[in-house]
């Protein structure tokens, strides 16, 4: 694994790194929280201005991310993404991107699941945690008023039984009773089966159809655009981009990801709040 510097990045080493790749177009996966804005949701205008010039110089960019579309869309107008692809709900959706498409994207890839058998699991162990749940139709339904920026919507509040009969794109499980450690070890215990699911910074947990991550979604989009292996990068801090910063060719963690995070990269480049996802763009341009 190289650890980025300032240095580094920028200077001539990464450039001859990439002297192979001159010429090809990138696909270029780009996780959002933790990645191209901090965690109050700021993106600074250098990640800004260097995801916007990867964007002009012609590769295909795209988000991959946890949140839903409605609260992906604003990042995707920022950087400047008028056309190609992006993922939403960690691999559940999957849009396509013109401007002659109506609000300028479509929905390309769903991916729904029961998610009965993975609540009344997760109820039974973590009883005092908040639940919520995207539907097919792009509808939160949540318990005790649980509402996050990350859903794009506001949530309608709905009785535990309601959500067991939705059919389900995302399930988000919250508490502020429990650390990240003991919302691991509740999985571990419960054994989840038919789903893939993540564990945030926070006692947050995301759970997706089986065999759905952001990885599943990316390698299907690389096969539709025809573009090798080992010309794609993503960038990634959470434990959610595990199997993304694996599957791509130059995958990099942020500096302040987790240590098993940065285990899945090739590359550690700086925090967020060191504008590291800049320092990555700049060195594919």
């Amino acid at each position: 694994m190289t650890t980025l510097t300032e240095t580094s990045v920028a200077g001539n080493d990464d450039r001859r790194d990439n002297e192979n790749i001159n010429g090809q177009k990138l696909m270029v996966a780009l996780d959002v929280d933790g990645t191209l804005v901090d965690h109050d949701g700021h993106m600074s205008p250098g990640v800004r201005e260097s995801a916007q010039a990867v964007v002009a110089a012609g590769h295909e960019v795209m988000i991959a991310t946890g949140r839903s579309l409605n609260a992906t869309l604003p990042i995707i107008e920022k950087i400047g993404i008028e056309r190609g692809y992006a993922v939403c709900c960690n691999g559940g959706v999957t849009l396509r991107l013109h401007p002659g498409l109506d609000g300028g994207y479509e929905v390309i890839h769903k991916a729904t699941f029961d998610p009965g058998p993975a609540l009344r699991a997760l109820r039974d162990r973590l009883p005092s945690a908040k639940y919520a749940l995207e539907d097919a139709d792009g509808n939160f339904l949540s318990t005790e008023r649980f509402q996050d920026p990350s859903f794009g919507v506001e949530a309608v509040g709905v009785d535990f039984h309601t959500m067991l009969e939705a059919t389900a794109v995302r399930v988000v499980v919250f508490s502020t009773e429990n650390t990240p450690e003991e919302f691991n070890e509740a999985i571990e215990h419960i054994g989840l089966a038919g789903v893939t699911y993540s564990v945030g910074w926070t006692a947050w947990l995301d759970i997706a159809a089986a065999g759905v991550t952001k990885a599943s979604a990316l390698e299907n989009l690389r096969g539709r655009l025809g573009i090798e292996q080992h010309l794609t990068v993503a960038i990634g801090d959470g434990r959610n981009d595990i199997e993304m910063l694996t599957w791509a060719g130059r995958g990099v963690a942020m500096g302040q990801a987790p240590e098993e995070v940065i285990a899945a990269a090739d590359e550690v480049t700086h925090s967020v709040f060191d504008d590291g996802a800049a320092h990555v763009l700049r060195s594919l341009l």
